[in-house]
C-alpha cells in the first residue's frame, strides 16, 4: 500500500495558513468580547438584514434631526436674546420719556432726543444680529444685514417729515413713513420679503422662528423711538412745550408697542419649548433604537469567552507542533 505525505515546504504553508485562521478567529472573538456585539451580522440574522437596515436608517435620520435641533435651539435663543435687549432698551427710554416734566427746558429736551437717537442706533444694531453667520431678522436673506445704518434711516425720515410744524402733523408723518412700503421698507429694510425656511426637527415636525425687521412690532417700536429722536430737531422749529408733548407721545407709543413685543417674546419662548420637547423625544427614540440594535447583535459574553479560550488553546497547540516539527532532523530520525 502506498503512503503519501506532505513535503516540508507544503507542511510549512499548511501550518502558516492554520495559524492565520486561528489568529483571525482570536481577533474576531476578542473584538466581540470587548464590544459586546457580534462581528458577522449576516450569520446572526440568517441573511435577513431588513430589520437591521430599518433601524440604522432611522438612526441616521435622527442624527440629522439632532443637528437641526441644535441649530434651531441656537437660532431661537439668539432671537430671544435680541428681543430681551430690545425690551430692556425701549423700556428704559419709554419710562424716561413719560417722566418728562413741565419744567424741562431746551438742553434737557435736547438730551432726551439724543438718548432716543442712541436707542434707535442700538435697535438697528440688535436687529442686525447674526447667529452662526446667519442674519436672524432678514428673512430668507440670511447672508446680509436686515437694516440699513441708523444714519440712513434718520436722514430719510427727516426728509419725509420736513415741512410739518405741528405735533400732530409730525406724528402722523412719522407713522406714515414707517407704514408706507415706499418709506421704511424701501430705504431701511434690506432683508428679504420671503420668510426663513422652518427647521425640520422630525419627519412630521417643523418649527418656524420667523421674525423680520420690517414686522409691525418692530416698526411700532421704531415709530416711538424715532419720534423722540427728532423732537428737538431745530429744523422743525418746535417750542419747548411742543417738544415735551412730542416726547411724551413717543413714550406712550413705546409703552403700547411693548405689549406686542411681549407677545412676540412669548411666541419665541413657546417655539423654544417646542424645540426642547421634540429634541428630547428624538433622543429617547435614538436610545430605544440603539438598545434594539444592541439586542439584535448582542454577543453572549460567556459563549464568546469560552470560544476565545478554545481558540487560544488551539493557537498554543499549533505553536507547540510547529516548534517540534522545526526540531526534526535526519539524525534524530535515524536514532
Amino acid at each position: 500500500m502506498n503512503s503519501y505525505g506532505l513535503g516540508d515546504l507544503a507542511q510549512t504553508f499548511l501550518l502558516q495558513r492554520r495559524g492565520a485562521s486561528i489568529k483571525a478567529d482570536m481577533a474576531r472573538l476578542t473584538e466581540e468580547l470587548a464590544s459586546g456585539q457580534v462581528s458577522d451580522t449576516k450569520s446572526v440574522l440568517a441573511g435577513n438584514v431588513a430589520y437591521l437596515s430599518d433601524i440604522e436608517s432611522d438612526l441616521r435620520g435622527l442624527a440629522a434631526y439632532k443637528v437641526a435641533g441644535t441649530e434651531a435651539a441656537q437660532f431661537a435663543s439668539s432671537v430671544q436674546s435680541a428681543l430681551d435687549r430690545v425690551d430692556f432698551g425701549v423700556g428704559q427710554l419709554s419710562t424716561a420719556l413719560l417722566a418728562v416734566g413741565a419744567s424741562a427746558n431746551g438742553p434737557v429736551l435736547a438730551q432726551m432726543s439724543t438718548d432716543a437717537e442712541n436707542e434707535l442706533r442700538s435697535l438697528v444694531s440688535v436687529l442686525n444680529t447674526s447667529s452662526a453667520g446667519r442674519s436672524i431678522f432678514a428673512g430668507a436673506a440670511t447672508d446680509q444685514s436686515a437694516l440699513n445704518s441708523a444714519d440712513v434711516i434718520l436722514a430719510d425720515l427727516r426728509t419725509a417729515i420736513a415741512g410739518n410744524t405741528t405735533v400732530s402733523d409730525i406724528e402722523t408723518a412719522v407713522d406714515q413713513w414707517f407704514d408706507d412700503p415706499a418709506g421704511f421698507r424701501a430705504s431701511a429694510y434690506t432683508g428679504s420679503d420671503a420668510s426663513i425656511a422652518p427647521f425640520q426637527l422630525a419627519e412630521d415636525e417643523q418649527i418656524s422662528v420667523d421674525l423680520k425687521a420690517d414686522n409691525q412690532v418692530f416698526r411700532d417700536l421704531f415709530k416711538g423711538v424715532a419720534l423722540a429722536a427728532v423732537a428737538a430737531d431745530s429744523g422743525l422749529g418746535l417750542s419747548a412745550g411742543n417738544q415735551r408733548d412730542l416726547l411724551v407721545r413717543a413714550g406712550i407709543g413705546l409703552l403700547e408697542a411693548k405689549e406686542a413685543l411681549t407677545a412676540t417674546q412669548s411666541g419665541v419662548g413657546a417655539a423654544e419649548a417646542r424645540i426642547d420637547t421634540i429634541t428630547a423625544r428624538n433622543a429617547a427614540r435614538d436610545t430605544s433604537l440603539q438598545l434594539a440594535k444592541g439586542a439584535l447583535l448582542e454577543a453572549d459574553p460567556y459563549e464568546t469567552a469560552t470560544q476565545l479560550e478554545a481558540v487560544q488553546f488551539q493557537l498554543q497547540s499549533l505553536y507547540t507542533i510547529t516548534a517540534r516539527t522545526s526540531d526534526l532532523s535526519l539524525v534524530n530520525f535515524i536514532r
